[in-house]
């Protein structure tokens, strides 16, 4: 039986967005049993004085690729130490289950610049299997959503066309299946391989087994770029026809020519919400650049068949000329219809030891020390590395970032790419960067609307009522900071900084970080759907 723990002296955000008050906080058995009166405690076994600091729900990271590292890296420093006690996997179409024997390598190689390849067992195919491995403890809590290009590869490979009513059934049950494992939704990469080969209507048809389960859809949609509002009405109008509530992943309105539109953006958001009643909720990262693997913006003709048909294609001098005409000229779909500024693509990482001279430069810096043209360059990266770099495009508008973390359907997903010797720094400061520069710093949001859409709102979309609060009978995940202090220290140039102000985190009542250090305990597990 866990020991009593009482947390006292402390000022409480419970996470509902109202003021924060002075309380003591009783856990037992891996929950809040009360919430008293400071200095009302009685009894306590191990009573943690907390004054001066607030207390919160643990934040919640609603995008996350942390797939891997809550299963191959015990610290998951990176999460822990900001707070985070539950992460949602199994983002942008693209994940680890389900998959085939067939598909479960050709996965990883995919996404070895996401994720890297530590070694694992990856004996699991299921959605269900995979959870069960978190269930063997693990940093921090997970939930997952079923990845619509898993399933489509599952029955159709890499295959750039429709399928037949018989695969959509088959599409069909996969996705069934992972929902009754416990999958709180679907997912998709609409840009990536080969989930923007599906139509609408074949995703509105994948939703169907979503609906029935209660679940939503988490779109990585069409075109963050030349189409923006479009593609983000298509999302809403998918979800209208599906009957199903929308989660828009990294919701971003990138690039120069979209600059100051962000609030066309959520007036469409609103009047699907007013006008067609579709329940929508959104995150973002509180950071100017995106991330992702160094070959997404190819164009999606040149990456059909996998890894192997691609490399050929990229050998290829009259099909590279081709690819690249598309990239510096026309803008492919990879990369949102805009024709590709080489100054703003960054490499992170790299899997080849030998290229470690391209980290951490732009593709045109890097061209112009070796006189080379970047779209060469950029090519020759490709194969060499056998598309397992990492990149970040410098593409974000400031004032979009503002203007969508003020909307009431907003709450935080920090999109952490985790490897590579030059990550992004959201996957360390996401958390701490939203309550210390936004809310402190410049009053973008109160410390109390913050936490909140930190913490019980994306628990309300995950169904959870019974997480992201602090009130009794709530699961005891909980973050103890310094509203004065609380800030990233996580930059380009050095990614991997812990944050400062964050004191103790606690998961189901056991301390993840205890002092500022991470504990030695593992008390995360899956947060299913059909258990919640």
């Amino acid at each position: 039986m866990q020991p009593e723990t009482v947390l006292t002296g402390g000022r409480v955000i419970d996470g509902t967005g109202g003021p924060s008050r002075s309380a003591d906080l009783v856990l037992r058995g891996g929950r809040i049993s009360e919430v008293v009166r400071p200095g009302g405690a009685r009894g306590a076994g191990n009573t943690v004085d907390v004054t001066g600091l607030a207390v919160a729900p643990g934040f919640i990271d609603m995008h996350s690729h942390s797939d891997l590292a809550v299963l191959a890296d015990p610290a998951h420093e990176a999460k822990t130490l900001q707070g985070v006690t539950l992460e949602v996997l199994g983002q942008d179409g693209l994940g680890y289950a389900p998959v085939t024997d067939d598909t479960a390598g050709e996965l990883r190689a995919q996404l070895a610049g996401w994720n890297g390849t530590p070694d694992l067992d990856h004996s699991w195919r299921t959605v269900g299997e995979y959870l069960d491995r978190v269930d063997a403890g693990a940093p921090v809590n997970a939930a997952y959503l079923v990845p619509q290009g898993n399933v489509r590869m599952a029955v159709l490979g890499g295959d750039d066309r429709p399928p037949t009513p018989a695969e959509l059934d088959r599409m069909r049950a996969i996705v069934a299946q992972g929902m009754a494992d416990g999958a709180h939704g679907l997912s998709s990469g609409l840009t990536y391989t080969p989930g923007m080969y599906a139509t609408d209507d074949e995703i509105v048809s994948l939703l169907a087994p979503v609906r029935a389960a209660g679940g939503y859809y988490c779109p990585h949609h069409r075109n963050y770029g030349s189409r923006v509002v479009e593609s983000y009405q298509e999302c809403l109008d998918v979800a209208r026809r599906a009957h199903v509530a929308l989660h828009l992943a990294h919701c971003h309105v990138n690039f120069p020519l979209n600059r100051g539109r962000a609030p066309e953006v959520l007036d469409a958001i609103d009047e699907a919400t007013v006008r067609h009643g579709v329940d929508v909720t959104l995150d973002s990262y509180p950071y100017q650049a995106s991330a992702t693997y160094l070959g997404a913006p190819l164009p999606s003709w040149a990456q059909t068949g996998g890894t192997a048909a691609t490399l050929d294609r990229l050998r290829d001098r009259p099909t590279r000329a081709r690819v690249l005409r598309e990239i510096e000229v026309e803008g492919t779909d990879g990369n949102h219809g805009v024709p590709m500024d080489w100054d703003a693509i960054v490499i992170t990482g790299v899997a080849e030891p030998s290229l470690a001279w391209a980290v951490g430069s732009s593709v045109a810096d890097l061209a112009a020390k070796r006189g080379e043209r970047p779209g060469d360059l950029y090519m020759d990266l490709l194969v060499a590395d056998e598309l397992r770099s990492g990149c970040l495009l410098r593409v974000g508008n400031e004032e979009n970032i503002r203007t969508i973390m003020r909307h009431s359907a907003h709450t935080a997903g920090s999109d952490g790419i985790l490897v590579g010797a030059k990550p992004h720094p959201r996957g360390w400061g996401t958390f701490p960067r939203y309550l210390g520069h936004y809310a402190r710093e410049l009053g973008v949001l109160t410390l109390e609307e913050c936490v909140q859409h930190l913490t019980s709102r994306p628990a309300r979309r995950l169904g959870l009522s019974d997480r992201g609060v602090v009130r009794p009978g709530a699961v005891a995940d909980l973050v103890v900071f310094d509203p004065d202090t609380v800030a990233a220290r996580a930059t380009y140039e050095e990614p991997r900084r812990s944050p400062e102000g964050i004191h103790h985190v606690l998961v189901a009542g056991e301390f993840t970080v205890r002092d500022g250090r991470r504990t030695d305990r593992l008390p995360g597990r899956s947060v299913r759907r059909n258990r919640s």
